[in-house]
């Protein structure tokens, strides 16, 4: 008899982790949930647990392990709290494959114990290849461990190369949507809010990769993401900025041909194609209506207008722990202006200040990165301090 497979959610409270829930809540013949792992958001993390009972729930923030006892023990429910809690449910022999729906270095520790542990990942945290993707690619390499993307372009890719003969790759065509300023004038950029900025056109995100989207610093991450999980050199990736959101992105080939990945902005459609280690699950989700598309259009990303997206190869170019400094800053950055301690032009400002500042390593050992995230985000914060 067939078992359901069994699955970790690593940021279940999240917008991917949520999505995650409701993708898998339609096929409770081929998956089952078994462990809930949440950052902070502990009601939420309870009212999920109630809802689809999981052998285990964990909350990072240890603060709030009480609360999560007292709800969810007495239905049977297993409870822990605390970053080795999470890195070692990763290894549980209750768990085959691992959603890592957190955003950012957070998801790091988890999935190199994922891969550790042979379990099969579903990555949804860009950041985890970003910060480490010389890492993560060795230990791929002794593992029995899969890793199939859930980001939207990076699954697009994936299914593109389906089947293909990957030497016959040409490059790589990340698309963007160009996000809520694609059209503002550079000099404007300097005034606008944090609300502006989660304003995003086509897709609903959560805030930290909204505002990524915003600056494009997502696409940044994104050439050096599509880099480590394609085995592709950075001179064969580009992006290039597509308004409609309808192409997810595109693979090109020695031959000319180009084959293009197409669908609704809804991000369960990749959740259901990794999760079904890519066999296409039937969904009753609204269908995609060529014949109601007036137009698909592309534009070079302007330079001026968002600069970030140029770290991306700069980090790759550069390599060592140039991307981790990146990352980390970025982080930093990005908190402070949700919370309206900086303005929207000073997230690339603190960037490459910081990347300026912090020591360059490299060839950097796990010790290395964990370090320089710490001395990247310590500095970021002492220049929006100062």
């Amino acid at each position: 008899m067939y078992s359901p497979k069994r699955i970790a959610i690593l940021g279940s409270t999240g917008s991917i982790g949520t999505q995650t829930l409701d993708v898998t809540s339609h096929y409770p013949e081929l998956f089952e949930v078994t462990v809930l792992i949440a950052g902070s958001k502990v009601d939420t993390l309870i009212q999920q647990a109630i809802a689809r009972r999981p052998r285990m729930a964990i909350i990072a923030d240890e603060s709030k392990y009480l609360k999560l006892k007292d709800a969810l023990e007495p239905l049977g429910i297993m409870t822990a709290a605390g970053p080795q809690a999470i890195a070692d449910a990763m290894a549980l022999d209750f768990v085959d494959t691992v959603v890592t729906a957190t955003v950012g270095y957070s998801g790091l520790a988890p999935t190199l114990r994922a891969i550790a542990a042979g379990k099969d990942i579903a990555l949804a945290n860009k950041e985890t290849l970003v910060v480490a993707g010389d890492i993560v690619t060795r230990a791929l390499k002794e593992s029995e461990s899969r890793v199939i993307p859930v980001d939207s372009e990076h699954s697009a890719i994936y299914q593109c190369l389906a089947g293909e003969d990957r030497s016959r790759v040409k490059q790589l065509i990340i698309t963007a949507s160009g996000g809520p300023f694609r059209n503002m004038p550079a000099d404007r950029l300097e005034s606008v809010t944090v609300a502006d900025a989660l304003h995003h056109p086509n897709w609903s995100m959560g805030a930290k990769i909204t505002i990524d989207s915003a600056t494009m610093v997502n696409k940044a991450f994104e050439i050096i993401e599509a880099r480590w999980l394609f085995d592709m050199e950075p001179s064969r990736i580009r992006a290039v900025v597509h308004p409609q959101s309808i192409i997810h992105s595109m693979v090109e080939f020695v031959d000319g041909a180009i084959k293009a990945q197409l669908g609704t902005p809804d991000m369960r459609l990749p959740i259901r194609y990794a999760l079904g280690d890519a066999t296409r699950l039937h969904s009753g989700d609204p269908a995609l209506s060529l014949e109601a598309m007036s137009q698909l259009t592309f534009e070079r990303p302007d330079a001026e207008r968002f600069p970030a997206i140029k770290l991306g190869h700069y980090a790759l170019e550069r390599g060592g722990n140039t991307a981790c400094v990146i990352n980390a800053a970025n982080e930093i950055a990005v908190a402070a202006f949700l919370n309206n301690r900086i303005k929207f032009t000073d997230i690339y400002r603190l960037i490459t200040r910081t990347l300026d500042t912090v020591p360059f390593i490299a060839e950097p050992a796990y010790d290395d990165y964990v370090a320089t995230n710490a001395e990247a985000r310590r500095i970021t914060e002492e220049f929006i301090k100062a």
